[in-house]
């Protein structure tokens, strides 16, 4: 693959990298990494798959995957016990090979077992050049709840070293972990490290139109859902006629169908105007003009969705 397609794959569907340049030094290289970190949180989503679409983008690309299982980093966040963090790690890591990263093409590693001395010390080198309100500004779109600890200002010069740690070039994340790739960006060249590439995804927005798609709000269509239960969540999403500007609706048409396809066809009857075959730019215009229902919108995109997840869903109950 040319450096060219590599890139337009790679950055199809993301907010920013920093820098594109830097970007087109590594796939020069033989050897590269790219990492992205998960803490364990319940179900694994549309919001999750989006990310590892552009893991399998870099895999395509030469890289070396490695998926980090944050469990300790979940643990400081206030998610859970160490025990219950691994077990829904356990059910993360299947649902990641479901999405298609299979164990011989993808190394995951938990965080808890990174905790070596050299790490540690590393660890606190950084936290010498980190002052705790930079630490807990990063953290501002991660950490759980109101109160500020030492473990809130602990766990992002923990991501800064675990990019040093797992040898990673590029670092992977959601735009929540913008603020954090960036002081690693800083902190890491003054430790005398390479600086990595930071590759940012958008955050979805939950079905009920809030600004991020999560397990804990039950905002989330899971990549293991019955077609039932897909079908039952977007018809009661938040779609409001005419609005395009964060309709999550028309999102998920967004990234997953017209991710790979040019056209959506909505089949409807013809006492309501029969079906429609529509490029993107053409169902946000009539969509817009009022159009077309907001439930001939929702039928369609959950039967694109249940196809689409299928073997993903398959891999899950044949465990």
């Amino acid at each position: 693959m040319d450096i060219d397609t590599a890139i337009e794959n790679i950055s199809r569907n993301t907010v920013e990298i920093i820098e594109i340049d830097e970007l087109k030094e590594l796939l020069k290289k033989d050897e590269k990494v790219a990492y992205v970190g998960f803490e364990p949180s319940g179900k694994i989503h549309l919001g999750h798959a989006l990310t590892i679409k552009r893991m399998k983008a870099l895999q395509d690309a030469g890289f070396k995957i490695k998926i980090f299982i944050a469990n300790l980093h979940a643990y400081l966040n206030g998610k859970g016990t160490l025990e219950e963090l691994n077990e829904t790690a356990a059910y993360n890591i299947e649902c990641f090979k479901a999405l298609g990263l299979s164990e011989e093409t993808t190394e995951f590693i938990y965080g808890s077992d990174r905790m070596t001395p050299e790490y540690i010390v590393n660890v606190f080198h950084a936290s010498t050049l980190t002052t705790i309100q930079r630490a807990q500004r990063s953290m501002a779109q991660i950490s759980r709840g109101d109160a500020h600890n030492v473990a809130e200002a602990l766990y992002p010069i923990m991501q800064v070293m675990d990019i040093h740690d797992l040898k990673a070039n590029v670092a992977v994340g959601g735009m929540e972990q913008r603020k954090i790739h960036m002081l690693a960006r800083e902190v890491l060249p003054k430790l005398g490290l390479e600086a990595p590439v930071c590759i940012h995804i958008p955050l979805i927005h939950g079905t009920d139109g809030s600004d991020k798609m999560s397990s804990s709000k039950g905002n989330f269509i899971a990549i293991d859902d019955s077609p039932k239960d897909i079908k039952n969540k977007i018809n009661k999403s938040f779609c409001p006629t005419g609005v395009i500007e964060d309709n999550p609706v028309l999102e998920l048409a967004h990234y997953y169908i017209y991710d790979e396809n040019e056209t959506m066809l909505i089949e409807r009857p013809e006492k309501f105007g029969g079906n429609l075959e529509l490029t993107e730019e053409e169902l946000l215009d009539i969509y817009a003009k009022e159009e077309l229902h907001p439930m001939d919108l929702k039928n369609t995109v959950s039967k694109y969705l249940i196809d689409i997840l299928a073997p993903a869903r398959e891999y899950m109950e044949n465990l």
